[in-house]
């Protein structure tokens, strides 16, 4: 090619016109790829696929890849983003190191079990990563105070999974208690299901494409025995999961220490009873009947029960002039007196919808203001209900200084710590 051969190719291809997609150019609604933020899925069992529905709805980000230990859920969840996208483009990492190492993902969003969300999330904050994390974002009270750590080393923004902070009903009670519409607010009241009992089974060999290893992650090894990690039997042990008040109830003390203005403190007292599994039928050790109380230090009083079915769970607040309460399985707002309720502009979404909560997240990462379920906050709610399991596994009334998140009792505060399986060290 001589040179007017050539000048003449250049100007011919300068003069061509370019055509670009509107959704390139984030015209039409769309909202251009340089603009999205790009995600990554780390676990993809059931909580998962309840909440996706939520992310994908959102049209500024993208999920570029999926990691999980089982090889079956990690096929089926590619298939779920190629066929929400229109494309092969999800990447499968079994291994959720390498999904983290990625340079082009932005977030992630954790949905293991609950035995790995710390950990997880400790990880994903060292790799520069922001996240939504479902909840109990912990398993131990020294684990969420490393998480809120680290959060803060890396000015990571996190979003706890406890939805409820941005559904209309929660928040409508809310500010009725606020707004002092029921006097002045003495007592919560909180009720979780019944503790399931799992009965003893025998161990068995581990399925095909399932890494157990992994699975278990940072707790100590334990057999391979189907009916402690079959559905969500592993959340009635206290290795894997330790029982409703704990997976259940941080949602509703995450609810009272937001109605309070205290996600940088706590109770200061807890006591409680219960009955436990009986060891010659059942192999879960977590509690089934529970009724357990912590108070503040001006006096405001908790009570929580482990009781009756999981379609009867609620929160109610109680003051001196009436009481207001949320049912969780219907959304159903009740008071007394009634006359509160005419002040609820709209029913709104519920729960299950956690839409409004996700774009909190992303504003949040946009702006780099923290968002409504940051981590202390998360932690401190969750705190609530590990002292709530470890007075109950000791049987003791204990003292708790929310300052030192320290008890007056050594042997508690021994169990404010487990030690990881290595090398899930953080």
């Amino acid at each position: 090619m001589n040179r007017r051969q050539f000048l003449k190719r250049v100007s011919t291809a300068l003069a061509a016109p370019t055509i670009l997609p509107a959704s390139a150019l984030g015209l039409n609604g769309a909202v251009a790829p340089s603009n999205r933020i790009v995600f990554g899925c780390i676990g993809i069992g059931g909580r998962a696929r309840h909440v996706m529905p939520s992310f994908l709805a959102q049209t500024d980000i993208v999920f570029a890849a999926v990691s999980d230990c089982r090889e079956d859920r990690l096929k089926s969840a590619k298939e779920l983003m190629d066929t929400h996208y229109g494309n092969k483009d999800c990447r499968m990492y079994p291994d959720f190191q390498e999904l983290l190492a990625q340079k082009d993902i932005d977030a992630v969003f954790i949905a293991t079990g609950d035995r790995w969300h710390t950990t997880a999330s400790i990880y994903a904050a060292r790799a520069g990563k922001d996240m939504y994390c479902e909840k109990p974002i912990s398993m131990c009270i020294s684990e969420g105070r490393k998480l809120v750590e680290a959060c803060r080393h890396y000015s990571t923004i996190y979003q706890a999974g406890t939805q409820r902070r941005s559904t209309a009903s929660y928040r409508f009670a809310v500010e009725m208690v606020r707004q002092g519409r029921i006097g002045r607010l003495h007592t919560v009241e909180i009720q979780v299901w019944t503790g399931p009992t799992v009965p003893h089974d025998k161990p068995a060999p581990v399925p095909k494409g399932w890494d157990y290893d992994t699975w278990l992650g940072p707790v100590q090894w334990r057999p391979f025995v189907p009916k402690r990690v079959d559905g969500t039997n592993w959340n009635y042990f206290w290795d894997f999961g330790e029982g409703p008040i704990i997976g259940m109830g941080c949602h509703y003390t995450d609810q009272m220490q937001w109605v309070l203005g205290r996600d940088h403190t706590g109770p200061v007292e807890f006591e409680g009873e219960c009955t436990w599994p009986d060891p010659a039928k059942y192999m879960s050790d977590t509690p089934v009947l529970a009724e357990t109380h912590c108070r503040y230090a001006d006096g405001i009083h908790c009570v929580m029960y482990s009781r009756k079915a999981s379609k009867d769970r609620y929160i109610r607040y109680i003051g001196d002039e009436g009481w207001i309460q949320v049912d969780d399985e219907t959304n159903e707002v009740t008071a007394e007196p009634k006359s509160i309720l005419n002040m609820r502009g709209t029913a709104g979404i519920s729960w299950t919808n956690a839409g409004d909560h996700v774009r909190d997240l992303l504003n949040s990462i946009r702006s780099r203001r923290p968002t409504i379920c940051h981590p202390e906050a998360a932690h401190r709610a969750q705190t609530i209900c590990q002292a709530m399991n470890i007075g109950l596994r000791l049987g003791k009334k204990l003292r708790w200084d929310p300052v030192k998140e320290r008890f007056d009792c050594e042997e508690a505060n021994r169990m404010r710590h487990r030690e990881p399986r290595p090398p899930w060290l953080i």
